[in-house]
């Protein structure tokens, strides 16, 4: 397509070309208004090259300005030539461009913050992109799917097994669930988008509500636990001082002395289950210190081993050769690992029980690693089945015929109130793996 440069010169070489031709004719009439008629042209060629320029340079300049926006240069600016329309249009051109700098300052600021806020976030945050693949994560979503950005950017949603995932998978825009994993870690997800280059984006956010819902069944329960152990103790140390009265005074009837006895016995075991549930109410706030994991590890073993032996029961302990340094309370976390072992013994037990014709040396190890930094406590107990394992940490639960739920109830505000990560579940080899991470 013709420039319109090119159009203007074009017309005016043929309108000049034609007027010199025509002032020919009068060269043979009329000399002198020949000479005029060559001034004229003269004159009328400098005006047209004046229009020429006057005309053409507001459409180079716009041309220099369209192409420095086009390549994003907002620093191109013009200075006024002095002439009424050149400078409008400079006027006009230098604002939109000094309003197109502070414009894209302003994104750029608003980006960086968006991108600082996104990232440092206490909240979950799982960026789609168009085709509904994960295009962004910031580090809270790798802590909570224990999942580096590497394995889950470029990837679906659908592609994963976790429980988490999957159910993100089904949510709508707008909509918001509250997910619980292992029956006590809570999140609550919402799905919402934004407009990006005229098409929606969907994004997720990951709120962990763990520790609020914790916090709320402790408060509620504690309320409950105080009030029972008050009126128990009161109505358990009348009725013994009344018992023990009563025996003192059956010196002939040995049928009814066993039984106020056996009565007896059985209040002292009501008032130490009670104890029970107001030490876990009591329980203080850890004091943690840097201790070496692989002393505490080696001294729990040690005092459980006796127990373990007569029940023909092996602990192994492989842990890494360097001391394993961890800040925790050393006493609290005493309490957890005699727990879990305590309750991987009760579970071998309970598997030989089940299976008289099981032959197979009652194991439990002891491990841990650097990356990541963890410990695992193995045994090939009897197992949890998957029902259980979704209920497992529930306040009270319990899968013994005659458990009280504490001893994991106990466990789990232990490593709640030190910001520990766990797990309890049973793999396909039937080892039973309880998982704290540090």
């Amino acid at each position: 397509m013709m420039k319109i440069r090119t159009k203007f010169i074009l017309f005016m070489v043929v309108i000049h070309i034609i007027v010199i031709g025509l002032s020919f004719f009068i060269f043979k009439s009329n000399k002198l208004l020949f000479i005029f008629s060559e001034i004229f042209i003269l004159v009328s060629i400098y005006i047209s090259w004046q229009l020429y320029r006057d005309l053409i340079a507001p459409i180079r300049l716009l041309m220099t300005g369209v192409n420095a926006i086009r390549d994003k240069d907002f620093n191109v600016k013009f200075l006024k030539v002095g002439k009424l329309e050149m400078d409008e249009l400079i006027d006009v051109y230098n604002g939109m461009v000094d309003q197109l700098r502070q414009e894209r300052t302003r994104q750029e600021q608003q980006h960086y913050f968006l991108e600082k806020l996104v990232q440092t976030s206490p909240t979950g945050i799982l960026i789609l992109d168009f085709d509904d693949n994960i295009a962004n994560i910031n580090p809270k979503v790798g802590e909570i799917l224990n999942m580096n950005a590497h394995q889950l950017v470029g990837k679906s949603v659908f592609d994963f097994d976790h429980p988490l995932l999957q159910a993100i998978s089904t949510l709508k825009t707008g909509e918001s669930r509250t997910i619980a994993l292992n029956g006590i870690q809570t999140y609550k997800c919402q799905k919402s988008h934004f407009i990006d280059r005229g098409f929606p984006r969907y994004f997720i956010m990951i709120e962990e509500l763990t520790v609020e819902i914790l916090n709320a069944e402790k408060k509620a329960y504690g309320k409950v636990i105080r009030m029972m152990a008050h009126e128990v103790n009161n109505s358990i140390g009348s009725v013994n001082s009344i018992l023990d009265t009563t025996v003192q005074m059956q010196e002939h009837d040995s049928e009814l002395k066993y039984a106020l006895e056996i009565a007896i016995q059985r209040n002292n075991h009501l008032n130490h289950f009670m104890r029970n549930f107001a030490d876990m109410v009591r329980l203080p706030e850890p004091r943690p210190v840097k201790s070496d994991l692989n002393e505490l590890l080696r001294n729990s073993s040690r005092l459980m081993e006796y127990k373990a032996s007569q029940l023909g029961i092996r602990i192994e302990a492989h842990l890494t050769e360097m001391p394993f340094f961890i800040m925790a309370d050393v006493h609290q976390l005493e309490q957890v690992i005699i727990n879990i072992i305590k309750n991987a013994i009760e579970a071998i037990e309970l598997r030989k029980k089940k299976n008289p014709d099981w032959r197979e040396k009652g194991q439990i190890t002891i491990s841990n690693t650097y990356h990541p930094k963890q410990l695992l406590i193995e045994d090939n107990g009897s197992g949890i089945s998957t029902d259980a394992e979704q209920q497992i940490f529930s306040p009270f639960f319990t899968t013994k015929e005659n458990g009280q739920g504490i001893g994991l109830t106990l466990i789990r505000e232990i490593l709640v109130n030190h910001g520990f990560q766990y797990s309890l579940k049973t793999n396909p080899d039937r080892l039973t793996v309880f998982r704290i991470g540090f």
